[in-house]
């Protein structure tokens, strides 16, 4: 029976890495070992800013509907509140969208909820 290597599945093994963390910046690209642990953190990075980018983009909806608010004489949290009492279900994502693109309709959606 003849003498079976583990050449080729190490080779694949070592691409695969590599190829992985190609955009990385000296031995963290060249290097298996170094390239093996710089791929295992970029994922962790890559999960822990998925959940990151979801706070970000609420944090930037929430401070141009205040700004679009703050035009018409209302707070961000009196002009949430409204919606709220109303019974209006427009998300954050939207108001802002609204709020910069169509001023007209943010500013009817206002007064509705103000008033």
């Amino acid at each position: 029976m003849p003498r079976v290597t583990k050449s080729v599945t190490a080779k694949a093994k070592h691409k695969k890495v590599l190829s992985a963390t190609k955009g990385h910046y000296g031995a963290r690209s060249r290097l298996f070992k170094t390239a093996k642990q710089s791929n295992i953190k970029s994922l962790q990075y890559a999960f822990r800013d998925r959940k990151n980018r979801k706070r970000s983009f609420r944090s930037l909806w929430i401070a141009r509907i205040n700004a679009g608010a703050r035009e018409l004489d209302v707070s961000y949290s009196k002009l949430i509140n409204g919606l709220t009492r109303k019974d209006i279900a427009i998300d954050r994502k939207i108001l802002s969208d609204l709020a910069i693109n169509d001023s007209s309709t943010f500013e009817k959606i206002v007064q509705t909820a103000v008033k």
